[in-house]
């Protein structure tokens, strides 16, 4: 016999219009209270009837995109051109779910799976525990990840590490031994990928295997914006011995780069050369040298695995990585 609702509440110890709450609107409740009510969920392997109906007849027809800060960062809009290209001739519609706490990602990993009309699910550089790509993967959500892993969950993705080891080897390439970093991530602990963080590792090792270490801003950043970018790049700029290169952890770091560089009176690349990453779209505008990651390449591929493992009925943990290459413009 299915569980019902009223099995759900009972096993929780909550009401049922909570447990309506935390199907429906789950960054309402409290987050100890929705873990108990998500255990009895697991426990019972309840599926709310809407639900189990709308999967009998497979007419969803949804294509669901978690994304952290998307509406922050150039580049989560140019995947998601990719994502929504590959899907424009499909039938499917595509659903974005934007997160910036902790919670926001908890409770739609919690409740996804489970409420919402969903065919497919893409995360975007997120970060999924054991317990929570175990729940996407019991609940038979195809899921697929982008610039993200997890052992049991497919993903396209890039090497950030290798991304900083190959902004270092282009910089020392054209000449430069003193070479800035700018960096920071938005932060989302334990959640949003680190990848200024990641792209820095790799920068560091490079420069070192050369006898090198980075100029570094006199403070830590707490953003991850332009305009605390200005504020770090002002400050290598003002130092004793400035740099002669910066290699910004992204694209809309790299702007706060050039314009401290234009308040300092510098020129663009003659005095200070300035490397960005992500290859957005209006680095080629601005004459941005930077990294291409293939932002729309990756929203599509991912849609394509997505679409196979449905129209399939595959679990698969496939990755694909993709290449970055530098593309030099007028910065550097």
């Amino acid at each position: 016999m299915s569980s019902t609702i009223y099995d759900v509440a009972s096993r929780a110890g909550v009401s049922i219009a909570t447990v309506s709450r935390a199907l429906n609107a789950p960054q309402t409740v409290h987050p100890a209270t929705l873990q108990r009510i998500q255990e009895a969920i697991d426990a019972l392997g309840f599926v709310p009837k809407a639900e189990a109906s709308a999967r009998a007849r497979r007419i969803h027809r949804q294509i669901g995109v978690l994304a952290p800060f998307f509406m922050h960062y150039p580049s989560f809009t140019q995947r998601l051109r990719g994502v929504s290209s590959a899907l424009l001739d499909t039938g499917f519609e595509l659903v974005v779910y934007n997160v910036e706490t902790p919670e926001h990602v908890r409770s739609y990993l919690h409740t996804l799976p489970i409420t919402r009309r969903l065919d497919g699910l893409l995360i975007i550089s997120l970060m999924l525990s054991d317990e929570e790509a175990a729940r996407l993967v019991q609940h038979g959500l195809p899921t697929v990840l982008i610039e993200g892993s997890h052992p049991s969950l497919p993903a396209v993705e890039i090497d950030n590490v290798e991304g900083g080891e190959i902004a270092a080897e282009y910089l020392l390439t054209k000449g430069h031994r003193r070479i800035g970093f700018v960096g920071g991530d938005r932060q989302l602990p334990g959640y949003a990928i680190g990848t200024s963080a990641l792209r820095f590792r790799g920068f560091v090792k490079t420069l070192e295997r050369h006898g090198l270490t980075p100029i570094l801003p006199g403070f830590t950043p707490q953003t991850a914006s332009h305009e605390e970018a200005r504020r770090q790049a002002l400050d290598l700029l003002q130092q004793p011995e400035p740099p002669t290169a910066i290699f910004a952890g992204n694209d809309t770091l790299a702007l706060g780069v050039l314009k401290a560089a234009r308040e300092s009176g510098m020129r663009v690349p003659e005095d200070v050369a300035v490397l960005g990453f992500d290859d957005a779209d209006f680095a080629d505008y601005i004459g941005l040298s930077t990294i291409s990651q293939s932002l729309e390449e990756s929203g599509r591929l991912a849609v394509e695995m997505l679409l196979s493992m449905i129209s399939e009925s595959l679990r698969t943990n496939r990755r694909i990585r993709l290449p970055l290459q530098v593309v030099e413009r007028d910065t550097t």
